[in-house]
């Protein structure tokens, strides 16, 4: 599995209850595509917003994020952590 960071941009301020409601309305496309939210990330203004994903590949939370219509920025793989190489 990948961890595969999302980013989100809002015309308006995000409504948290409305994106809870449609993150249940579309669990079952996560699950099919073996996605898991592990954590979201949302900005003061409420216009931006970091979601972390467990998944296959980038592609499968792509599907999911088009089948759900929900905007995305960019994503990808996060940069390695650990010590820098000498």
């Amino acid at each position: 599995m990948a961890t595969i960071l999302v980013e989100r941009s809002f015309a308006e301020p995000v409504d948290l209850d409305a994106l809870n409601t449609l993150e249940k309305q579309f669990g079952w496309c996560m699950e099919t595509n073996g996605v898991r939210l592990l954590q979201r990330f949302v900005a003061s203004d409420g216009r931006r917003m970091l979601c972390v994903f467990e998944a296959p590949d980038a592609e499968a939370v792509r599907r999911v994020n088009d089948r759900a219509g929900l905007p995305t920025s960019g994503s990808g793989a996060p940069p390695p952590t650990g010590p820098a190489e000498p």
